[in-house]
């Protein structure tokens, strides 16, 4: 019996279905019923075919489609594009439509929106905003990019610890449809104050009469406005929240992060330290081909014409033992196959420990840990691979059993240089206030390679003597 295609698969032949429909469909200038097609969809998909209309095939027709949309399905496909599309958007549509949009969407997305626009526009906007929410806007607009406060919604549900149950959820249905979430709410004390959390469950199925102050948790974990998002996201990942509040200096709630807009950050953080792992720097938060050949080209070149220098100084160390080359050239055979070894060797470990100092698993102060493990394992990974290519070098090879020995022995040193190194750097970088994810990779290997040389061009005059 043949196993039923899965959801996710069917889910995606339709999303195709549809999206090629809305194609053949413009083509034929039928912009009323693509609307009807894309309206069979919820607003995340209908966002990203637009999307997908603005790139491959024609930025005016995406927004004619676009106006074609209801007003309300309008704002949350809006609130979906990526910030380039919206821009995009915005420079195109009409003042009202603008303001309408503005106006209508979450506070958290409308300040994301307005960073990203021209200040022209940014100033008819705000011309038009009650003064209550201009000031509230400009104080937003002023935290640090890629602080808690820049990533933060004034849009939360707060309690007064001498409320009942009853009163706390009334006062929920009161205000809940204009709230981020409703799952949680904070305790304020009359100085706005931040002095409990209650969940939602806890009112529900607590007494009517019973006091907010009973059924509150005081062990309220919080983030302050100018903490790092990265910071903020481990604090997700550590507790496992749907909502962290966020309190200024003097501990006086001022909005609350939500894990919708923390999981935009981790991918942020998760694409930065692959590309610096890749030795890929700046690349402005855009998709590859968002990116024009110029912005690669800035992006790739400053670690390559680096990694380049570091290779002039391996060429050295090649030249200072060529005459020793010159005495047993099959020892070039092997040159290769130590120093990829060793790169791999190193960038495993590095790999490990940045993953595992990512997720707290190792903190600064486990290097002594780190190296003793480090050790063990690449003293057995070292002797492994060493007794296999001992075997290949004289009865595959035939060469010397010296030349085997020489090989062998640097492939040992080597592992466990290289594991060490490895292991050790990311928490050095982490330690002097560096990006470890700058210890892996393209940067992992040079340092590998430069030791990879020196070690075996040693082995060679202490075994040959050459």
């Amino acid at each position: 019996m043949e196993n039923p295609e899965s959801a996710i698969t069917q889910r995606d032949q339709a999303f195709d279905e549809t999206e090629e429909k809305v194609f053949e469909l413009l083509e034929e200038k039928k912009y009323f019923r693509c609307r009807d097609e894309l309206l069979k969809n919820n607003a995340v998909d209908i966002a990203e075919i637009l999307g997908d209309v603005m790139r491959e095939y024609d930025m005016q027709k995406a927004v004619i489609l676009f106006r074609t949309l209801p007003k309300d399905i309008s704002v949350d496909v809006f609130a979906n594009f990526d910030i380039d599309d919206q821009v995009e958007i915005i420079n195109i549509i009409t003042d009202p439509e603008i303001e309408y949009i503005i106006k209508e969407l979450d506070f958290d997305d409308m300040i994301d929106v307005i960073e990203e626009l021209p200040a022209n526009i940014v100033d008819k906007i705000l011309e038009k905003t009650p003064r209550q929410e201009r000031r509230q806007i400009n104080t937003f607009l002023k935290y640090k990019e890629d602080s808690a406060g820049s990533l933060m919604t004034p849009d939360y549900i707060n309690l007064t610890k001498g409320m009942t149950a009853k009163e706390a959820l009334e006062h929920i249905k009161d205000v809940g449809m204009d709230s981020e979430t409703i799952y949680t709410c904070y305790v304020l004390d009359s100085g706005r104050k931040l002095i409990g959390v209650v969940s939602l469950r806890s009112l529900v199925i607590a007494p009517d009469n019973a006091k907010v102050s009973d059924i509150m948790r005081e062990d309220v974990v919080y983030a302050h406005v100018d903490d790092d998002q990265e910071e903020i996201s481990d604090l997700f990942k550590k507790y496992g929240f749907i909502a962290i509040p966020v309190v200024d200096n003097e501990s006086r709630l001022v909005g609350i992060i939500t894990v919708d807009d923390i999981m935009d950050v981790i991918e942020e953080e998760t694409t930065e330290d692959i590309e610096r792992m890749g030795g890929v720097i700046d690349s402005k938060d855009k998709d590859y081909f968002d990116m024009s050949v110029w912005d690669h080209v800035k992006a790739r070149l400053p670690w390559l014409f680096l990694l380049m220098c570091s290779y002039v100084i391996t060429g050295g160390i090649i030249q200072s033992y060529q005459d020793a080359l010159s005495k047993v050239i099959s020892l070039v055979v092997y040159m290769p196959m130590l120093m990829g070894t060793g790169g791999n060797s190193g960038t495993q470990s590095s790999t490990l420990i940045i993953r595992g100092m990512g997720t707290d698993e190792i903190e600064l102060g486990d290097e002594p840990k780190v190296l003793w493990k480090e050790l063990r394992v690449s003293l057995i990974v070292g002797l492994c691979i060493s007794s296999l290519n001992f075997a290949r070098i004289v009865f595959l090879d035939h060469n010397p059993p010296l030349v085997a020995l020489t090989v062998c022995a640097s492939m040992v040193v080597i592992v466990v240089i290289a594991k060490c190194i490895g292991g050790l750097l990311p928490m050095l970088a982490k330690r002097i206030g560096l990006d470890p994810a700058l210890m892996a990779g393209p940067l992992m290997a040079s340092l590998t390679d430069m030791v990879s040389l020196v070690t075996y061009f040693r082995m060679a005059v202490l075994i040959m003597h050459v």
